[in-house]
């Protein structure tokens, strides 16, 4: 069910890493409130299951778009997916991945794989949707950063060079196309249980010294984000735009990850240079 102030019936929104995680949530949100949504990502078979599920839960209208974001011509299609569907004005930027490397160690095929992902592909998904959005009287865009990127990571260098400037690039978008209607906003997650971050779930001490940097002493869920993401996206936000709100339990209060436990038990000596 879903009120009056809520209703996003007939509007479209496109989430790019929409088959799993955080996506898949934020999806969840928006299907709730009545909007039609497009899943975006690069794996058909997991596309269709999350589909699927949202069916299961309720969802009005799912469709699915087989799309890799460091893929121009890939966004493209995909936003021209969503702007079949009918109303298309809210996008979720969620794509990404990561690395961990000691920077000495970091190749250049690394950098560019998440730097392509997590910031060229959020650019080439506000760029392809802009149109869209603006010829439909305007629209939300959200980004999904991190912590990462006003709080060093040692050895996660890529990481968090992509997310400071996902943010930049928020600020950018939403300085330059207020003018049309269209707002550009991200939220910052900490550390949220996902299949992308099981490389730190999965270490007991890593999962402690988060814990310890967190305010409120407890690890988020894809629902306290997707939560934020559909606040962002709808009528109850319409004045909030190029901000970066921090969604992590009160991390940003202190200081990063220490991964310099995990790093030097995966790498050795070498994870030091010289």
């Amino acid at each position: 069910m879903h009120n009056s102030q809520s209703d996003l019936s007939g509007q479209v929104a496109l989430v790019t890493g929409g088959a799993t995680g955080i996506g898949l949530a934020c999806a969840a949100h928006l299907a709730r409130d009545g909007a039609a949504v497009v899943l975006a990502g690069r794996r058909a078979g997991k596309l269709e299951e999350a589909a699927g599920a949202l069916r299961d839960g309720g969802a009005p209208e799912v469709h699915t778009v087989v799309c890799d974001v460091t893929d121009e011509a890939a966004v493209q299609a995909a936003c021209a997916v969503a702007d079949g569907v009918g109303r298309f004005t809210m996008v979720v930027a969620n794509a990404g991945t990561g690395a961990a490397a000691p920077l000495h160690l970091t190749t250049v095929e690394e950098w560019n794989l998440v730097l392509a992902t997590n910031l060229t592909g959020a650019f080439l998904t506000m760029k392809h949707a802009t149109v869209p959005l603006a010829r439909n009287g305007g629209g939300a865009i959200v980004a999904v950063s991190s912590i990462a990127g006003p709080l060093t990571h040692r050895y996660m260098t890529p990481y968090c060079v992509s997310k400071a400037g996902l943010e930049m690039l928020v600020r950018q978008v939403a300085d330059e196309l207020g003018s049309v209607g269209i707002r550009a906003n991200a939220v910052r997650p900490s550390l949220v249980p996902t299949d992308i971050s099981v490389g730190l779930t999965g270490s007991p001490q890593i999962v402690e010294d988060y814990l310890d940097q967190i305010a409120l002493g407890r690890l988020g869920t894809v629902d306290d984000i997707a939560s934020a993401v559909r606040f962002l996206l709808g009528p109850e936000s319409s004045w909030i735009t190029g901000q970066c709100i921090g969604t992590d339990g009160g991390h940003t209060l202190r200081r990063g990850p220490n991964l310099t436990p995990l790093m030097e038990m995966v790498m050795g000596d070498a994870a030091h240079p010289g």
